[in-house]
């Protein structure tokens, strides 16, 4: 399991009873996983390798040929990969083409929604590409959940799935737009750094400041009415995780916001 990622990937297999290894990303390596130090982690006994492409909270991208390392490496155990793809398609480069783990594995489950790279959370829709077998599973355990989809829910994701390029298109805008001027404030800020995100909507900035990151947010968050999400949550202290893909105005604000509540604080 890579870590930091989308808590609900290592928490709920934890709840059932499962043993969960955290493949620790590191801002040093670009956030990316390391394959010999996925090699040491898996064994005959592992059953499933879980992965986050693109990236949450980082937005770093796994190329093709890092995709095939993984591939390579569950192969040789015969386990299973999923890939919670929720933010595929929004690329800081338009002409980035990544596949589907699908694509590449036998033994490869994607998942996705509308709720991210479509900002249509509201839709509470997705759907899971897998070989049939567990295609199969997945539709026993749906039925004892959720009877039905509601109808509006199911045609306004249908009118937007048929719309996919018009939508993207605008929302891959936004994005590249955002990030341009997140980096440009990373660059004027000597107190903040980070990992420059190639996909997806969020961003992890370090702080050189001598605070935990919870106590960061809330004393930001009372200062200014700005809120990042604290590097604890993803057991990353020094680090603050904020979301870029909101109206342009509305981040060149919140991000002028900061910048006094660290000239307060440095």
């Amino acid at each position: 399991m890579v870590h930091p990622t989308y808590q609900q990937l290592y928490s709920v297999p934890e709840s059932f009873g499962a043993e969960v290894k955290l493949l620790r990303l590191r801002p040093e390596n670009g956030f990316r996983p390391d394959p010999d130090e996925l090699r040491s982690l898996v064994s005959s006994q592992t059953k499933l390798i879980v992965i986050n492409n693109p990236n949450n909270p980082s937005g770093a991208l796994m190329g093709e040929a890092e995709l095939a390392d993984i591939v390579g490496i569950a192969r040789s155990v015969n386990a299973f990969v999923l890939c919670d793809e929720v933010y595929r398609g929004l690329y800081q480069d338009p002409d980035a083409q990544v596949p589907s783990i699908v694509d590449l594995y036998e033994k490869g489950i994607s998942t996705g929604s509308m709720s991210k790279a479509f900002s249509l959370a509201g839709l509470r829709l997705g759907w899971i590409a897998a070989p049939l077998e567990v295609i199969r599973e997945c539709l026993k355990h749906r039925d004892y959940t959720t009877i039905s989809c509601g109808l509006l829910d199911d045609a306004l994701a249908v009118h937007a799935l048929k719309n996919c390029d018009k939508i993207m298109e605008r929302n891959g805008k936004i994005v590249r737009r955002n990030l341009h001027i997140l980096d440009e404030w990373v660059q004027r800020e000597p107190l903040v750094s980070y990992v420059k995100p190639q996909a997806g909507t969020t961003a992890l900035l370090q702080y050189d400041l001598p605070v935990p990151s919870e106590t960061f947010c809330l004393d930001l968050f009372q200062a200014t009415g700005v809120f990042l999400t604290p590097g604890s949550c993803f057991d990353l202290e020094g680090h603050v995780r904020i979301g870029y893909a909101c109206d342009t105005e509305v981040l060149r604000a919140g991000l002028a916001k900061v910048s006094e509540f660290l000239r307060s604080r440095g």
